[in-house]
């Protein structure tokens, strides 16, 4: 049988990272794993929980929940068929996923409220740009099953706590209330009414938002909106008497933890869950031209749980940090993780018989809870000094052939190449009295 010859032209394969997706790896890797630990470790205090929800959902739980008129669910979204047909979007926040995991589990049957921190990558095609990435990093935490105001308040001050550990230290929160079901209508109408006025002024895209969904024309990116905005009605005038209430109260909070804070009519947040509070966490000079840089947001969310499936409201509230701006700061302490240990000692082995023998004293320091640095690949003694020396390492333990064989090592100080034969079994004890 004859062969045919593959006359198709195969594309060439582009190595890199998909655009707007990067790796995370050196210094870069343990600045977000020290952000996380100290967040982890801040949250805990304030008395959240973790929990990990995946990074496939059910499509239905962001469409159903973050809702139409958005630009998540209008263009950001990542979505896929399976074989089997069911769909699935990779998570473009973490607030719905977890709402679903809190009905799925019956943690409404807790005490409540339930308070959870989260994080890890989400996922938007958002068109990249310096410090914004298709993937990136947040970091969250909610309450779950309670209306109180001082939940609110919890979830901004633990924000706060988390932020200025980082290094941010001149912060300060807009904040405003776009009420709930029972004084909204009122306020849409108006803010509708509004709008109709100044319809041939408004931009096609806001036009499209009046049709869909009013309140996101106050969170227009649109030169021409922002200025109509200014004279735009309040939410706040409308609010009802237990929205008027819980809004005075969440402000009382802050002023008694000394929270400055900024009343900002136009912010609204870009999901349609919001109830209520709505809040963004702002470092004042934050951005590398010293102007203002938003590092967090969030809200209450009263009625998210009946949007997707729960058979009646569970309130809410939460809110979340977006961990690449903060990494990428200049003002960022560079928290390092607790994991990460300088090695003082660079192992070095020579010969065959010593080579067979270095795992298991590595194992011996390791247990010990001594970190070292060492290149096992390598043969001569020059190339493994001259790695030492590159590394500035101030000690290197040398373990040869006649070292194997008298179960001993030469711990040599890399600053004054002085040196000290150690018998193995009295290493760990030799070592731990270096400086």
């Amino acid at each position: 049988m004859k062969k045919t010859a593959h006359t198709s032209k195969s594309k060439t394969l582009s190595v890199s990272s998909p655009k707007g997706m990067r790796d995370l790896m050196n210094e870069e890797y343990y600045s977000f794993q020290g952000f996380f630990e100290k967040a982890q470790e801040i949250a805990v205090y304030y008395g959240f929980k973790p929990i990990e929800t995946p990074m496939l959902e059910n499509e239905e739980i962001f469409t159903l929940g973050i809702g139409e008129g958005t630009d998540i669910i209008e263009k950001e979204m990542y979505t896929l068929k399976t074989k089997g047909g069911d769909r699935l979007a990779l998570r473009p926040e973490h607030t719905a996923p977890l709402i679903r995991a809190y009905i799925q589990h019956g943690m409404q049957n807790m005490p409540q409220p339930v308070m959870l921190y989260h994080s890890g990558p989400v996922f938007r095609h958002d068109k990249p740009q310096r410090g914004r990435y298709r993937q990136f990093w947040q970091f969250d935490f909610d309450s779950l099953g309670s209306e109180k105001s001082i939940m609110d308040a919890i979830v901004i001050k633990t924000c706060i706590s988390i932020l200025e550990e980082a290094g941010a230290n001149n912060l300060s929160i807009d904040i405003n209330s776009i009420g709930d079901k029972e004084c909204r209508g009122a306020y849409i109408r108006e803010l509708t009414s509004y709008y109709k006025k100044h319809i041939s002024e408004l931009p096609s895209v806001d036009r499209e938002r009046l049709r869909i969904n009013p309140l996101r024309i106050l969170d227009s990116k649109e030169e021409k909106t922002k200025e109509i905005n200014k004279n735009a009605p309040d939410s706040v005038s409308f609010l009802c008497p237990s929205c008027k209430k819980h809004f005075k109260e969440v402000l009382e909070y802050l002023e008694e933890m000394n929270i400055q804070y900024n009343l900002n009519k136009s912010l609204v947040r870009g999901l349609s869950y919001y109830t209520r509070t709505v809040f963004e966490i702002i470092e004042q000079a934050g951005a590398e031209d010293g102007s203002p840089l938003a590092l967090a947001g969030g809200g209450r969310y009263d009625y998210l749980a009946r949007q997707i499936g729960s058979k009646k409201d569970v309130p809410a509230v939460g809110i979340s940090i977006g961990v690449d701006r903060i990494v990428s700061s200049s003002w960022y302490k560079k928290l390092a993780p607790r994991i990460l240990k300088k090695p003082k000692i660079y192992f070095i082995q020579l010969g065959s018989e010593a080579k067979l023998k270095s795992l298991n004293i590595i194992e011996t320091l390791r247990k010990a809870h001594i970190p070292i640095t060492q290149s096992l690949s390598k043969d001569s003694l020059g190339s493994q000094l001259a790695i030492a020396e590159k590394l500035a390492i101030p000690y290197s333990l040398i373990f040869g052939v006649k070292e194997a064989l008298d179960n001993s090592v030469i711990v040599r100080d890399m600053s004054n190449r002085s040196q000290d034969t150690v018998k193995l079994n009295k290493l760990l004890e030799y070592l731990k009295e270096l400086k």
